[in-house]
C-alpha cells in the first residue's frame, strides 16, 4: 500500500527528541499524488507540528487542496487518531466520506471516515452569513 509505505518511511524522519513519539502521515490527494509528513517537536511544546499538518502543508504547497484518503502511523499499542486540530485540518480538505486509516508499527489498523473522525464538523457553510 503506497500510503502505508510513505507514512512508515517519513515517520523515521520525525523530530521527536522530547516525547520520543514519532508519527508519520500520508495523504492521497484527489489527483492520486501522495504527500507525507512527520511530527516536528519544539522545546516549546505548543509550537510543534503534527504529522498530519505536515502532510497537508506539503499537499497545499504542491498546489492541491483536495484530500481523497489519509493514513497515520505511530508506535503505539493501539491506532492513534489525529489530535482535534488535525481532525479539523483534515476536514477542511477532505469530503466527509474520505477514508482515514490509523495504524500501529506492529500492523494493527483501524479504518474510518472523516465524518467518523470529526462528527459535527465546523465548516465554511457555518459562515455563509458572514
Amino acid at each position: 500500500m503506497p500510503l502505508l509505505q510513505a507514512a512508515t518511511a517519513v515517520r523515521e524522519n520525525a523530530y521527536a527528541p522530547y516525547s520520543r513519539f514519532k508519527v508519520g502521515a500520508a495523504i492521497r490527494s484527489a489527483s492520486g499524488a501522495i504527500y507525507a509528513g512527520c511530527n516536528v517537536e519544539n522545546v516549546a511544546y505548543p509550537e510543534g507540528t503534527c504529522a498530519e499538518a505536515g502532510a497537508i502543508a506539503a499537499m497545499v504547497a504542491a498546489g492541491e487542496t483536495a484530500i481523497a484518503e489519509v493514513l497515520v502511523i505511530a508506535d503505539s499499542p493501539s491506532p492513534v487518531p489525529p489530535c482535534g486540530g488535525c481532525r479539523q485540518k483534515i476536514a477542511e480538505f477532505a469530503p466527509q466520506d474520505a477514508r482515514v486509516t490509523l495504524c500501529t508499527t506492529e500492523g494493527v489498523s483501524r479504518t474510518m471516515t472523516v465524518a467518523d473522525l470529526l462528527p459535527g464538523v465546523f465548516s465554511a457553510a457555518h459562515m455563509d452569513r458572514a
